[in-house]
């Protein structure tokens, strides 16, 4: 097995780590206060193919692949969580989902500009009564013609405000349970579809979160992505691929944890030398690389299996799992290595442990990638 990176994924890394630290951190802390979505960010962002970074050139996107997105994502949380997700969202989720299961006529219409970065998509699956269960679908789309009217209500819709594309799923058929959902692509503004008050998140505040609901919302029937029927085989698809999206973001947390408190250790004193000298600094420092590399070498791999088309739900579950627990568990040790100055705003800590709490539960909580994973693990 090779674990060198190909010079072009070592530059994405590197466009990533750059624009990152010169376009991203300067605004970070602010944003985060105010709740401040990055607009110029991810219009910037897109300008480097990093909002459709695996779609194919000729719908719009970079043509990278999935090790390179890992690679970019991680770089980019590692400074601000929240534009890694809403970078993760539009990839990982709508833009795959399209460039998969898309006619040519949504991919132009809707793919294109996403991959571009013209436009913002957002992914609309989790319900008031329907979160981990994502059978449990209330919103409904009836057929009337040539038309579905749409009812119901989604939650938790990251990119939701200031989303230009809604990835729907709804049930077309109450009778057939979850293989009566289906999946719709919205544009904004059409009549109907309305978003709630944003959300006043613990973490991740520079991302936009917010209900979003669909009161007699009427599209058209070439709004289907694929057939009747396929929705839940779309969310469940999209996931996986989600999930490696935010592994990676998982991973910048907790990268960026450990740097900080490699760093500070080294300059702060305590009975006479710098903590760094200190065994009991030391371990919780070890004990924070080995799981991060660990972490990462999990995501990659999911990563690396998706891009050979081979099987990689388990790997993609494993390393968000231990990812998103090892980006909690850094932040929280980072924190305590800082002491008193890991608990202000100014040493950055303190957000970080913010940001990697929801890494555990969205895009599938910790407990439901234990399902994914022992189910794997028992499959005959």
């Amino acid at each position: 097995m090779d674990f060198n990176f190909t010079e072009e994924q070592i530059a994405i890394r590197d466009t990533a780590r750059d624009f990152a630290q010169n376009e991203i951190a300067p605004s970070s802390i602010e944003r985060d206060i105010k709740a401040e979505f990055p607009h110029e960010i991810v219009k910037k962002l897109g300008g480097f193919g990093f909002m459709g970074m695996m779609v194919p050139p000729e719908w719009g996107g970079a043509g990278f692949d999935t090790v390179s997105y890992v690679l970019a994502i991680e770089e980019i949380s590692k400074v601000d969580a929240s534009v890694g997700v809403i970078m993760s969202v539009n990839n990982s989720l709508v833009c795959y989902g399209i460039n998969l299961w898309g006619t040519d006529e949504q991919k132009e219409r809707f793919l294109r500009p996403l991959a571009a970065g013209q436009k913002l998509g957002c992914f609309c699956l989790s319900e008031p009564e329907a979160g981990s269960d994502a059978t449990q679908q209330k919103t409904e789309a009836v057929k009337d013609g040539d038309y579905y009217i749409l009812n119901g209500i989604k939650n938790w819709i990251t990119n939701g405000k200031n989303a230009d594309v809604y990835f729907v799923h709804a049930m077309t058929d109450k009778s057939k349970e979850h293989k009566g959902i289906s999946t719709f692509l919205i544009e904004k503004g059409t009549p109907g579809l309305e978003t709630g008050v944003k959300e006043d998140k613990l973490g991740i505040r520079s991302s936009d979160t917010c209900t979003v609901s669909f009161n007699n919302c009427k599209i058209h029937k070439n709004q289907l992505l694929g057939e009747e029927g396929m929705g839940f085989k779309i969310a469940m698809e999209t996931l996986n691929g989600g999930r490696i999206g935010i592994g990676a973001q998982a991973l910048g947390i907790a990268q960026a944890s450990l740097e900080a408190a490699v760093k500070y250790s080294k300059t702060r004193k305590a009975f006479g030398s710098p903590i760094a000298n200190l065994q009991a600094i030391q371990f919780k420092l070890s004990d924070m690389a080995t799981n991060v590399d660990a972490a990462r070498m999990l995501v990659l791999l999911a990563a690396w299996k998706k891009d050979q088309e081979l099987p990689y739900a388990m790997e993609a579950a494993m390393g968000k799992l231990l990812a998103s627990r090892t980006a909690v568990n850094n932040a929280l040790e980072a924190i305590q290595i800082h002491g008193g100055y890991g608990y202000v705003r100014e040493y950055l800590v303190e957000r970080y442990l913010r940001d990697a709490k929801i890494t555990e539960i969205y895009e599938g909580t910790s407990e439901i990638q234990r399902v994914v994973i022992s189910r794997e693990v028992l499959r005959d």
